[in-house]
């Protein structure tokens, strides 16, 4: 019989964090299960952008305790050898006059009073910093200096290194076929790999949460999303390390850019995407048409990109809940199970604290950074957490 104290499924860059934080928590029997590998599947499709803008409050407070970790992670994980790939460029977000100006407005006030650093800049201001780019018809600009983006699988398979050292084993290549409950509580889970008992499961799952669903019977709202990225280089305007990441409320896909390589932009919409009939994560198909939209919206805001060349592009999938925010936390129908699913889009920017928290929760524990809004109860009660800009990634 192997029994263990807590038992995580899913090493990605969120379930990575969970095992760690469990051990620097003192639980370290811990056993931590993949279906693939650590970090193969939806963390290493992420566009690795770091901020801690949301017009959801309780994002930014994940966000900043996140942002804490990142900013020393080596020191935080007490390994000299361990990296994020930090790229510590800034992050500006503009408006036009219109609906997405009030929020701006309002977000950017909120992110100020928990005492992060954001600067408000004029269109001179923010084309010295981004000179590719065109503000003209910007009505609000807001600049997060402590800001960038960082390498997703580089931070979940440090996370996964950290936690072996502790005493966490991982073992990938183990598909879990049910959650092993008695007289209704956790006990357990049966794998393709043999039965693994504890009293604890936490699942981060991401577009497999439905297995949750499938074994107790208690509804996960959640549904997989297929969103395309593209890489874009043109020789007369590089997108260069030191320019920052730029979020455009004024087109009409709310595009995020960042740079990508040096000189090539990374480019993507913000929106609601394709919607898959089953969790898939395999790459899809990007269509020509999206291409040329992307493209004109990218040149209307980069003049020089008109003729950029695609240099290359790839699929991510989301786990989208109707809020676009998470489920963190205890199931109170199933004691022993904690979940932490429907990231939407943003689960890289908040794992350090979504990690730590959802490890407190299991232990029983205070947790760092108030969880209540994420529960699952809030789809049943009303009490949606649901972005300002409308559907999308910047909630």
């Amino acid at each position: 019989m192997q029994t263990y104290d807590a038992i995580v499924l899913g090493a990605g860059v969120i379930g990575s964090s969970v095992a760690y934080h469990l051990a620097r928590l003192g639980c370290t029997n811990v056993l931590v299960l993949d279906r693939t590998q650590i970090g193969a599947g939806t963390t290493s499709q992420s566009s690795g952008i770091l901020r801690t803008h949301y017009s959801v409050i309780e994002n930014v407070r994940l966000a900043q305790a996140s942002w804490q970790v990142f900013n020393d992670f080596a020191g935080y994980l007490g390994d000299e050898e361990a990296s994020a790939g930090m790229v510590k460029c800034g992050y500006l977000i503009a408006a036009p006059d219109g609906s997405k100006l009030p929020p701006l407005r309002a977000s950017l006030q909120a992110q100020q009073a928990q005492g992060i650093e954001v600067r408000l800049l004029d269109a001179r201001e923010a084309q010295a910093l981004l000179p590719i780019a065109r503000f003209d018809d910007a009505a609000l600009i807001g600049y997060e200096p402590e800001a960038g983006f960082a390498d997703a699988y580089l931070v979940a398979t440090s996370f996964a290194r950290a936690a072996r050292r502790l005493g966490v084993k991982i073992r990938e290549g183990v598909e879990v076929e049910m959650l092993l409950l008695e007289g209704g509580k956790v006990a357990g889970v049966r794998t393709s790999q043999g039965t693994f008992f504890s009293d604890k499961v936490i699942s981060t799952q991401n577009i497999w949460a439905t297995d949750i669903e499938r074994w107790t019977g208690i509804a996960s709202p959640v549904v997989p999303e297929r969103h395309a990225v593209l890489a874009l280089e043109t020789p007369s305007a590089p997108y260069t390390f030191q320019m920052p990441v730029y979020k455009d409320l004024g087109s009409p896909g709310m595009l995020y850019c960042r740079s990508y390589g040096g000189k090539q932009m990374l480019v993507s919409e913000g929106t609601v995407g394709e919607t898959l009939a089953s969790p898939d994560n395999e790459q899809g198909d990007i269509g020509i048409d999206y291409m040329v939209e992307v493209g004109a919206q990218v040149a209307e805001r980069f003049p020089a990109y008109e003729a950029a060349g695609i240099a290359s592009s790839w699929t991510g999938v989301y786990d989208v809940t109707p809020d676009w925010n998470p489920v963190l936390g205890g199931l109170p129908d199933v004691p022993g199970l904690v979940v932490g699913y429907g990231f939407s889009g943003h689960g890289f920017k908040l794992s350090p604290a979504v990690g730590r928290v959802l490890a407190q929760a299991a232990l029983g524990l205070a947790t760092d950074v108030d969880i209540t809004a994420y529960a699952l109860e809030r789809f049943r009660n009303g009490g949606l957490l649901t972005g300002k800009y409308g559907l999308g990634a910047v909630s």
